[in-house]
């Protein structure tokens, strides 16, 4: 019992404690940035490039991104 309350107290379940959230948050920072700068290029707001993180909302997004019209293109067709 000792060993399961100690694991879940002191590192919600994974080793490492702060010295682990960092590589995830490289990790996020590295999927999302481009995304974002992406979606900005386009004339979108960057915000969508959250969407990456959510399973589903990425592939969905990527389509939308796909087949919409880009604002950032208007008149130049």
């Amino acid at each position: 019992m000792d060993s399961v309350s100690e694991t879940t107290v002191h590192g919600w379940g994974w080793s490492g404690g702060v010295f682990g959230l960092v590589p995830v948050l490289i990790l996020l920072a590295l999927v999302v940035i481009p995304y974002w700068k992406i979606w900005q290029r386009t004339g979108h707001s960057g915000a969508w490039g959250l969407l990456m993180l959510v399973p589903l909302a990425n592939i969905i997004s990527l389509w939308v991104l796909a087949f919409k019209e880009w604002p950032a293109l208007r008149g130049r067709e």
